[in-house]
């Protein structure tokens, strides 16, 4: 069994940002020589996300618009976690209804995806640096 552990780092200029990582997460699966296993990618901030859907302009519009309306950034003293001097209440809620982290099988050394997946960082309170970790187990 061999295993491989790598992190991309985020430091976003906007409080929401969906980024195609798919590329990235390929890049050391390629690097590990592992075939056959698992490709663990987990989001290590609880203001972000990680996730799997289509890399489509118009979803993504839709995703930023139905979170909004879901955990709306403002009015801030709304969420009593910004009492704490913090004002990303919303971002944590985000995380939570977008996910933690994903599981990509890896058959014959590629990511094993149906037709259009593909793996996204989400940013929910941007400005700061962040980390992905990205786990691959196999032979």
């Amino acid at each position: 069994m061999k295993s491989i552990t790598e992190y991309l780092t985020f430091n976003t200029k906007s409080r929401f940002n969906l980024i195609n990582i798919t590329l990235d997460v390929e890049k050391i699966l390629n690097r590990s020589g592992i075939k056959e296993g698992l490709c663990l990618i987990n989001s290590m901030h609880i203001s972000s996300s990680i996730f799997i859907n289509d890399d489509e302009e118009g979803l993504h519009h839709d995703f930023h618009e139905w979170l909004e309306n879901l955990a709306p950034h403002e009015p801030i003293n709304k969420y009593r976690h910004n009492d704490t001097g913090e004002e990303n209440a919303d971002a944590h809620l985000k995380r939570q209804i977008m996910g933690r982290e994903v599981v990509v099988a890896v058959t014959k050394s590629k990511l094993d995806f149906g037709p259009w997946e593909q793996i996204f960082y989400g940013e929910f309170d941007g400005n700061r640096k962040k980390r992905v970790l990205v786990k691959i187990i196999g032979e």
